[in-house]
């Protein structure tokens, strides 16, 4: 059953599955060594759901949140279930890719920025792709040349904090990779890799393996949710099952 929109703030908020399975054996590893200390229960297989979000605000203007993992022999599908429904997820929401206005890719991985380019072409030709300067500036130089070039004059490059659009902000949140980024619209963030696995909920202290930077990234989780949780607001994942969770009861 498809997940269903919230509105957040006058924005609409549409969750969209692009994919769901575990990870391939090319970086597959035990629960244990993801998510070194964490209580795992009897689970040791992760299942992820790849979530992406169109943002929809009062004036009609749409933000698409990450691009998935692309087609079939994209730069996910070494690890990751390909070909990514992302397509068909817009077409159900009603929305053309034509149609999309911004893009904000939280950070460069495959199943995050793989749905961008496809076969060489920008997959939303009349998007600005909002990324921040330190995700392009420390990227491999494979990434750049398969989703950040073929953009061209699309990329809008950002430092730190930015309004997409009045009322969508984007937050430079570091660790997962240096120039990760998460997006707010009221009491909603939108989290990216940032909070990968719900044991991250029960304790932010704890690290993720393919973290570029496993400390910083519990800093600037800590905070983050410490942050949402005072105000009893809700985060929207990239990974879990569930696509919102609210926090502070």
């Amino acid at each position: 059953m498809p997940h269903q929109p919230i509105t957040v703030a006058g924005v609409e908020v549409f969750p969209l599955c692009d994919a769901v399975g575990p990870m391939g054996e090319a970086i597959r590893r035990p629960l244990a060594e993801l998510f070194p200390g964490a209580d795992h229960g009897d689970s040791d297989e992760w299942v992820l759901h790849f979530h992406c979000y169109l943002l929809r605000d009062a004036a009609g203007r749409t933000v698409l949140v990450d691009t998935g993992v692309g087609p079939e022999g994209s730069p996910a599908s070494s690890w990751a279930p390909v070909p990514g429904a992302l397509g068909a997820e817009l077409a159900r929401v009603g929305v053309a890719a034509e149609e999309i206005d911004a893009v904000v890719i939280t950070h460069l991985h495959s199943d995050h920025a793989s749905g961008a380019v496809i076969d060489g072409l920008p997959a939303f030709p009349n998007a600005r792709h909002v990324l921040q300067r330190a995700e392009i500036e420390t990227a491999a130089e494979t990434v750049l040349d398969t989703v950040v070039r073929p953009l061209g004059e699309r990329v809008h490059v950002v430092e730190g904090r930015a309004d997409v659009f009045p009322g969508i902000r984007i937050l430079h949140a570091p660790g997962h990779t240096p120039g990760h980024q998460v997006v707010q619209v009221g009491d909603l963030v939108l989290t990216g890799d940032l909070v990968l696995h719900p044991v991250q909920l029960a304790d932010p202290s704890v690290t993720y393996l393919y973290d570029d930077d496993p400390g910083l990234a519990v800093v600037t989780r800590t905070k983050l949710l410490e942050q949402v949780e005072a105000e009893r607001g809700m985060i929207a994942t990239a990974h879990f099952a569930e696509p919102f969770t609210r926090l502070g009861g």
